[in-house]
């Protein structure tokens, strides 16, 4: 009993740590989910209307690229919207130069004169307080801590970086392995990297719940790892590296090469940040509309027929945290779809069976098509990917 009193003490003060840093940091600095895998499934035209997690927006802007009628995004960390709002100003005022050196190198020889003269004034006032106080993220400096190395996950990545390059072999290495031309060639260079990368110490970081709280991971995501991997996290993240590293390209792998240096390329960097989309994105950028709810407040506060729904990997931590969240916002969805309608979703688990019997009835799902898809998944983070139609 005193043990059992003990774990759910530790769990309850784990918890609030989780929500204290959701509620008062910026957590993502970039998208985490691979667009490419999502705008195949999704099929986006001009009559499509999305609703989506704001996450960092750059899958918001990604989907922009396909000419989609709207996108609703929403988030309960403003901090997450303020950053897509200033996405949004930097591309309807800032030629791509300078909005490449914000967003691809993730610094500006004058960010403070750019944010202050130009940006700042498109800007809703919750945006304005955050940026006011956090614009020096994108100063350049001797460290080479760039906008990407902010924030809880950039901070986490900042320090992995710091670890990385103070052992000059391992460093060089992975240098190697962002510039290997083939699959044989990344193999053999990521056998080579990984004995320095998995020693005690990293470990030991990657096997506490602190860590994944700074990567945006709930108490529900790690004990759905947990429960699949005998060696948890360590076990999971270990697998999921290995498998990226060594059976998909790394050319165009833009979410790892910036978590490890700091920036993208030109040449290695998501769709709406090259110069060849740039007037296409000015075009259509007032088709985004940001909103500081949850799902379950923006559809019971416009209530329309969507085409599109983005979950992410929230609906985890609601199954755990929030199932009659959960069981309204399946009906509130379902409400809002018609017949054709597609739901695109992640899980750190293999399944999603924490869902009610009654709500698979109304979705046809397609798990040939997204097993095929998540295997080319450049990111591989999450355990699985789930895609359903609406029914009726």
């Amino acid at each position: 009993m005193r043990a059992n009193i003990s774990s759910s003490l530790i769990n309850r003060v784990r918890d609030k740590v989780f929500d204290y840093i959701h509620d008062n940091n910026l957590i993502y600095n970039t998208s985490w989910e691979d667009p490419r895998i999502d705008r195949e499934l999704l099929q986006l035209n001009d009559e499509s209307r999305i609703v989506m997690i704001t996450s960092a927006g750059c899958n918001v802007l990604d989907y922009l690229l396909d000419n989609p009628g709207s996108i609703d995004t929403v988030d309960i960390n403003n901090r997450q919207n303020a950053l897509l709002e200033l996405k949004k100003a930097a591309i309807s005022t800032l030629d791509h130069d300078d909005f490449f050196s914000l967003f691809g190198n993730g610094r500006h020889q004058h960010i403070r004169e750019v944010y202050f003269d130009i940006l700042r004034r498109h800007l809703p006032n919750y945006a304005q307080q955050f940026w006011d106080d956090k614009y020096y993220y994108f100063l350049p400096n001797t460290e080479n801590r760039s906008f990407y190395f902010r924030g809880t996950s950039g901070n986490l990545a900042w320090l992995a970086h710091k670890y990385m390059k103070k052992n000059k072999k391992l460093w060089k290495n992975i240098q190697l392995l962002l510039q290997a031309s083939s699959l044989d060639k990344q193999r053999e260079i990521f056998d080579r990297i990984e004995p320095d990368l998995w020693n005690a110490f990293s470990r030991y970081i990657v096997k506490r719940s602190f860590t994944m709280t700074l990567l945006g991971v709930p108490r529900p995501q790690i004990n759905l790892i947990e429960h699949e991997y005998t060696d948890g996290l360590y076990g999971y993240i270990r697998e999921n590296l290995r498998k990226v590293f060594t059976e998909i390209p790394i050319q165009d792998n833009y979410f790892w090469r910036v978590y490890l240096t700091g920036a993208y390329t030109p040449k290695c960097c998501p769709e709406y940040l090259k110069p060849t989309n740039y007037e296409s994105l000015k075009g259509c950028i007032h088709r985004i509309s940001i909103h500081n709810l949850t799902i379950n407040d923006f559809l019971k506060r416009n209530p329309d027929i969507y085409t599109h729904y983005i979950l992410l990997d929230h609906q985890d931590w609601l199954a755990w945290n929030d199932p009659r969240a959960l069981s309204n916002e399946w009906d509130l969805i379902l409400r809002n779809s018609k017949t054709g309608s597609r739901i695109l979703m992640r899980s750190a688990g293999n399944k999603i069976d924490y869902l009610q019997k009654d709500i698979f009835k109304n979705l046809r799902f397609y798990p040939e098509l997204t097993n095929s898809l998540h295997k080319k998944d450049r990111v591989g983070t999450y355990k699985s990917l789930h895609f359903a139609e609406v029914i009726r």
